[in-house]
C-alpha cells in the first residue's frame, strides 16, 4: 500500500478519531505529541484512542501551538496517509481561533473591545442572536466595545456559534503577596515539585504573558494537584481565592500551605459555614458561596469582591456549580485556575470550562503516572452476587428507581464486604455507598464507624485524623468522600452502592485510592453488584470508563471465589 508505514504508531481515521499502539516504540513519543490537540478518550491495554474536536484544537490554539505543528504531527506518526479532509477540518478548526480577539481600548484603560478579522465576521457575530445584545456600540467597520461585565458571558456565547475569543485583555495584578516554597516542610520532610508538578504550573503562567494565567490542569487523583496550584500562586505572586468542595478539603488546602511555604497563619483563612475570615489567601466552600437567602439572592457572593484577588482557584472544577459558573462569567479580570482529575461533566458543560475558567493547559493520564510510581497500581474487580429469594418478587414489581434502590440494598452485600476485608486484613480500607441506610447498616453490623453528610465536623475530623494514623483500619463513607479528601493511607474500596452510572463517581472513588504507597504500590478497589439486575447494567457503564482509563477490570461471582485468592 502507497505510503504504509507499519513502525509507525498511529491510525488516523476518517472520523477524526486517532488510534494509537501502545506497544510501539514511538508510543510515548505519539502520547506526547498528540496531547496538545486530540482529546484521549479511552486508554485500555493496547489500543489508546484519542478524537480531534473543535475543542480540542482551540485548546491547542490557546497553548501555542499552530495549525501546522498538528497536521506535521499527524503525518510524521500515521502508520496510513492522512485523511485529506480530516487535515482540511483541523486547519478549519484552528483558523477559527484568534479571528475575534478581546482586547483593552488602551494600555491601561478597563474598556474592552471585541475585534473581528474580516468585515463578513463582523457583520456575522452581530447578527448572532446570542451574541448581539453582549456588544456595545460599534467603534468601526471592525470592531465593537464591550462591558467588562460582559466578557465572560460575550466568550461563551461566541464558542457555541464556532468563533471563540481569543482574550488578550489580560487581568488585574491583585493584591501582592510574597509567596516562597520551601525545600524542607514545616514537618522536616525534604520537598520538591515533581516535573510534571512544574511543567503544569509554567504551562500555566506562560511566563506571565496575556495568554498564560487562564486555564485547566488535569491529573489524575493522587498526583498533587494541590502542588499545582501552591506553584501558580507562587509564580504570580498575588493574593488568592481557592474554591474547594468540602470543609474538610478546605482544611487540606490550608494544611498544605502551611506545610510547603513561607505563609503564615495569619495570612490564610478559612471560608464556611464554620468560619468567616477573608484574609490574603482564603479557602472557601462552594457550598457557602451557593447559599441562598429566603428571598432567594445568594448570601456569600461577595467574597469575589471582598478583596482585590489576584488569582482564584477552582478545585475539582468539572463540578464547578451553576451560580459559580454564572459569578466567574463576570470574572474574567482575574487570573482563573482550574484543577481537575476529570474534565467530564455530567451536564456536558466542557465548553464553559473552556470559555470561563480557560483551556486545557496540561494534562498527565493516569497509567503514565502510574508506570512512573507518581501513583499507587490498581487492580478493579467486580464482584456479582445473586438477589435474595424473598426480595426477587418485590425487585420484579417495582419501578426503574426502587428497582435500583433494592438491587444496590441487597443484604448479601454484608457478608461480602466481611470477607473482602478478611483477605485484605493489613489494608487501610473504605466501604463506600450511595445509600445512608445501607452503609450505615453495614458499619454497624461489621463494628467500625460511618462518616455521612450528616456527620458534625469535629467528628469528620477525628475520624479522618484517626484512619490517616492508623488508629482506624476501616471507615465507611457516604458520598462526602467522593471528592476532595486526602486519605492518602487508603489501599482497599469497596463500593456498595454508587450513583447509577456516573463515570465521575468512579474515577473519583477509585482515586481515593491512587497516592503511592509504600512496597508494592498496589491498590484494590472492589465493586459489588446484584447480578441481573438495572444495577448491573449501570456498573457496566462505571466499567468501561475504568477500562478506557487502562485498568485491569475482573468480573468475578461471589458464589465461585469460596477458597480462591481474590487478590
Amino acid at each position: 500500500m502507497t505510503g504504509f508505514r507499519p513502525d509507525n504508531p498511529l491510525i488516523v481515521q476518517g472520523d477524526h478519531t486517532l488510534l494509537v499502539e501502545v506497544d510501539s516504540p514511538r508510543y510515548p513519543e505519539a502520547r506526547d505529541r498528540l496531547s496538545p490537540f486530540a482529546e484521549l478518550v479511552k486508554s485500555p491495554e493496547h489500543i489508546h484512542t484519542y478524537r480531534i474536536t473543535p475543542l480540542s484544537i482551540w485548546n491547542a490554539c490557546a497553548a501555542g501551538v499552530s495549525p501546522d505543528d498538528i497536521v506535521a504531527a499527524l503525518a510524521d506518526l500515521a502508520k496510513y496517509p492522512v485523511p485529506e479532509h480530516v487535515t482540511k477540518g483541523v486547519r478549519d478548526h484552528a483558523s477559527r481561533y484568534g479571528r475575534l480577539r478581546l482586547v483593552r481600548l488602551a494600555p491601561h484603560s478597563e474598556e474592552l473591545a471585541l475585534i473581528a478579522a474580516d468585515r463578513p465576521l463582523a457583520e456575522e457575530i452581530a447578527r448572532q442572536r446570542g451574541v448581539a445584545p453582549l456588544l456595545g456600540e460599534r467603534l468601526s467597520p471592525l470592531s465593537f466595545r464591550v462591558d467588562p461585565a460582559r466578557r465572560g458571558r460575550l466568550k461563551q456565547a461566541l464558542v457555541k456559534t464556532g468563533f471563540p475569543a481569543e482574550d488578550l485583555a489580560g487581568y488585574a495584578a491583585g493584591e501582592s503577596l510574597a509567596l516562597s516554597l520551601r525545600e524542607t516542610t514545616r514537618r522536616g520532610r525534604p520537598f520538591a515539585l515533581r516535573d510534571y508538578q512544574l511543567a503544569a504550573a509554567a504551562a500555566f503562567h506562560a511566563g506571565g504573558a496575556e495568554h498564560g494565567g487562564s486555564g485547566v490542569i488535569v491529573l489524575p487523583c493522587g498526583a498533587g494537584k494541590t502542588m499545582v496550584g501552591i506553584a501558580a500562586m507562587a509564580a504570580f505572586q498575588c493574593s488568592t481565592l481557592i474554591l474547594t468542595t468540602s470543609v474538610t478539603a478546605v482544611q487540606q488546602w490550608i494544611d498544605e500551605l502551611l506545610d510547603k511555604t513561607g505563609l503564615d497563619k495569619e495570612q490564610i483563612g478559612a471560608y464556611h459555614s464554620g468560619a468567616k475570615e477573608v484574609r490574603p489567601v482564603t479557602v472557601a466552600t462552594y457550598q457557602i458561596l451557593t447559599h441562598r437567602r429566603r428571598g432567594g439572592d445568594f448570601t456569600h457572593l461577595e467574597l469575589f469582591d471582598h478583596r482585590d484577588w489576584g488569582l482564584i482557584v477552582y478545585d475539582e472544577v468539572h463540578l464547578l456549580p451553576a451560580p459559580i459558573f454564572q459569578v466567574t462569567a463576570g470574572l474574567q479580570a482575574r487570573r482563573r485556575l482550574g484543577l481537575t482529575a476529570t474534565l467530564v461533566r455530567e451536564d456536558g458543560h466542557e465548553d464553559d470550562v473552556f470559555a470561563l475558567i480557560g483551556p486545557k493547559r496540561a494534562e498527565v493520564p493516569w497509567k503514565v503516572l502510574e508506570r512512573q510510581g507518581w501513583i499507587a497500581e490498581a487492580a478493579c474487580t467486580e464482584i456479582r452476587v445473586e438477589m435474595p429469594e424473598h426480595l426477587r418478587m418485590p425487585y420484579a414489581l417495582a419501578e426503574p428507581r426502587l428497582k435500583f434502590r433494592l438491587a444496590s440494598e441487597n443484604p448479601k452485600k454484608t457478608r461480602l464486604v466481611r470477607e473482602i476485608l478478611a483477605r485484605h486484613p493489613e489494608e487501610p480500607a473504605l466501604v463506600i455507598g450511595m445509600y445512608l441506610d445501607q452503609i450505615e447498616s453495614i458499619a454497624r453490623e461489621l463494628g467500625f464507624p460511618v462518616l455521612t453528610g450528616e456527620t458534625p465536623q469535629r467528628r469528620r475530623d477525628e475520624l479522618f485524623a484517626d484512619f490517616r494514623r492508623g488508629r482506624l483500619r476501616v471507615l465507611a463513607v457516604s458520598k462526602v468522600a467522593n471528592f476532595a479528601v486526602d486519605l492518602p493511607d487508603a489501599a482497599l474500596a469497596v463500593q456498595v452502592s454508587g450513583t447509577f452510572g456516573s463515570r465521575q463517581e468512579e474515577a473519583q472513588r477509585l482515586g481515593r485510592l491512587l497516592r503511592p504507597k509504600p512496597g508494592a504500590n498496589q491498590a484494590h478497589f472492589y465493586t459489588l453488584v446484584s447480578r441481573d439486575t438495572v444495577e448491573q447494567e449501570f456498573a457496566r457503564e462505571r466499567q468501561l470508563f475504568l477500562c478506557e482509563q487502562g485498568y485491569e477490570y475482573r468480573i468475578r461471582d461471589a458464589e465461585e471465589l469460596a477458597g480462591e485468592s481474590w487478590a
